[in-house]
């Protein structure tokens, strides 16, 4: 199986990186399953049903979300009713939305898509290892999944690649999101799970974090309230990771970084072309 995981969605450029990009993308490389995480789409803070519907008519199969979940309210309605809109699982019980998901795929192979958020500099949420371990309890790779992608929206690079020892063996592809800044280590686990640190953003690098620089270098420097965020404009880059998995196992036998756009080196799966 053929998978592609895209690092958080920032703003307009992100957004259109992806309209314009993966659409084709899609039926070039035979793409599977596609995961976007989109918590950022709606100008840099939260996801609105409009920008989902386009994501997910993009080529995704399931959006994943972080800790700017709920920052457009109206989310507190449309996930319950968009079942391939996945919020992290360790959010108390309770709260809208699903912590995990099942697609299908065209040739019927059934995905697992889980999401769950890091308690190292984030907000205090749940155990995310406990609410994994629930998620793939009942939902094991080989058994009932053919493949398990799981998105850990976390801040520290220890905290994920614990969670993928954590998992390694038990998930196709255990990938970070959250720092919007793409990293080196993308390597397929002892036990078969393929890795990477953190994804990056689909979004205009030449930002800060995907935000226009002024204001926040101004905050570095005056530590003073000033204006409200606001997502860059200019061109973006599509980043994340892909993926190919044994069929028989759901296990990762490839895993290659994915770049295509201005700021960063371009690279991609040259042996999917």
């Amino acid at each position: 199986m053929r998978l592609l995981f895209l690092g958080d969605v920032v703003g307009r450029p992100g957004r259109h990186a992806v309209t314009d990009r993966l659409p084709k993308l899609r039926q070039r490389w035979r793409l599977d399953c596609v995961v976007i995480n989109g918590e950022n789409a709606a100008g840099g803070f939260g996801l609105t049903e409009a920008i989902c519907d386009e994501l997910l008519q993009a080529g995704a199969d399931a959006v994943t979300l972080g800790n700017h979940s709920f920052d457009q309210r109206e989310a507190l309605v449309f996930i319950a009713r968009q079942p391939r809109l996945v919020r992290p699982a360790n959010y108390p019980p309770g709260t809208p939305g699903r912590g995990a998901t099942v697609v299908e795929t065209e040739g019927g192979a059934r995905v697992l898509v889980l999401n769950v958020m890091g308690r190292i500099y984030m907000d205090a949420l749940d155990d995310p290892f406990a609410a994994a371990e629930r998620e793939l309890t009942a939902c094991p790779l080989g058994e009932v999944a053919d493949a398990v992608i799981v998105d850990v929206h976390a801040e520290a690079t220890s905290e994920k690649q614990a969670f993928g020892y954590f998992l390694d063996g038990r998930a196709s592809l255990v990938v970070g999101t959250h720092t919007h800044t793409p990293t080196a280590d993308h390597r397929i686990l002892p036990g078969g799970t393929a890795y990477l640190s953190d994804a990056g953003m689909c979004g205009d690098y030449d930002s800060i974090l995907g935000m226009q620089k002024d204001e926040p270098l101004r905050r570095f420097l005056q530590k003073t309230p000033g204006a409200r965020l606001e997502a860059a404009q200019g061109e973006g880059t599509l980043s994340g990771l892909a993926v190919e998995t044994d069929d028989r196992t759901g296990l990762a036998t490839g895993v290659w970084p994915v770049r295509l756009g201005p700021h960063l080196e371009e690279t991609w799966p040259r042996s999917w072309d």
